[in-house]
């Protein structure tokens, strides 16, 4: 039994497994029904749209029974606490639960009371290791397109630089991507205003005009209003002027974008760009599902 909590759980040789085999499932057709008779518990604290739908097709596709728990209807919102929810739960014999939770932390609280795989789907502003794991795959497939064909996996990215613009000190896609990324040789340039940086040792920039010229991918994140205490901009668009990425910032450089979605149009990415063929924002969709699909099989602990 395996959870994956934090992306720093996995190995190297695990997460070329994992990736490889993300590869692999893009061939089949059908897909093979390892996961039949097996039943995943959803348990979204969070709204969420693509993380949850990802999970719950990645786990149809493998055949498994899929419960969603509909927080909103369930006793939690009545005051029972999440050791509680979670120890009637386990009481249910899943085989995995996948959780979402506006707290950092939740996943490992919610690990103690059960005997089951717990996989994280982004708890507060700390982690969510299937994100960083699909952009990671988006970059490596673009960049070695021998993957697509192969049955392992290049993820040699040693020489490239990525800019990860945004709201930086607040989001999950990027706590979990600055543990990742490095690990197979990128060079990480953080892009944002101050009060937007954490406290770091990466390379900082406060301007997206200056550092462009030496990237090769540029992710853009959502501004994480909701986790603010106060405004810190006049507006989001006082925030675009000098972040959002335009087709007049790009030109016709070789670059990739990727954003974790959900996009704010024309405040993170210019709607002029997601026509734009360096635009990966609906590969990385489809990669998040082959990827959800691997991590189940892993944590599962099944050998395909």
């Amino acid at each position: 039994m395996h959870h994956l909590i934090q992306t720093n759980m996995l190995n190297t040789k695990e997460i070329h497994s994992i990736l490889s085999r993300a590869n692999t499932l893009a061939r089949h057709n059908p897909y093979p029904q390892t996961l039949k008779g097996k039943t995943i518990i959803t348990a979204f604290f969070e709204n969420s749209t693509r993380t949850l739908s990802s999970f719950e097709i990645a786990a149809k596709n493998l055949g498994a029974n899929v419960i969603r728990l509909d927080v909103s209807r369930s006793s939690t919102s009545k005051g029972e606490t999440i050791a509680d929810t979670a120890a009637n739960l386990n009481a249910m014999h899943p085989d995995a639960i996948i959780i979402r939770h506006k707290n950092a932390g939740a996943p490992e609280h919610l690990a103690r009371f059960i005997t089951c795989p717990i996989i994280n789907g982004g708890d507060g502003a700390r982690a969510h290791p299937t994100q960083a794991l699909l952009d990671l795959l988006t970059i490596a497939n673009h960049y070695h397109k021998e993957n697509l064909h192969s049955p392992s996996i290049n993820l040699d990215l040693k020489g490239k630089k990525i800019g990860i613009v945004g709201d930086i000190k607040n989001s999950r896609v990027a706590n979990s991507n600055l543990d990742l990324l490095p690990r197979f040789g990128l060079e990480v340039i953080l892009i944002a205003p101050p009060h937007f940086l954490p406290k770091t040792n990466f390379k900082i920039s406060h301007s997206l005009k200056d550092c462009i010229d030496e990237l090769d991918i540029l992710m853009s994140l959502r501004t994480q209003t909701e986790r603010h205490n106060a405004q810190i901009y006049g507006s989001l668009k006082d925030y675009a002027k000098d972040f959002c990425i335009r087709q007049e910032i790009l030109k016709d450089r070789d670059i990739i974008l990727l954003h974790p979605g959900p996009v704010h149009h024309n405040i993170d990415l210019a709607d002029e760009l997601f026509l734009d063929p360096r635009c990966k924002v609906l590969n990385q969709v489809s990669n998040g599902v082959l990827v959800r699909m691997a991590v189940i099989e892993h944590c599962l602990g099944i050998n395909a």
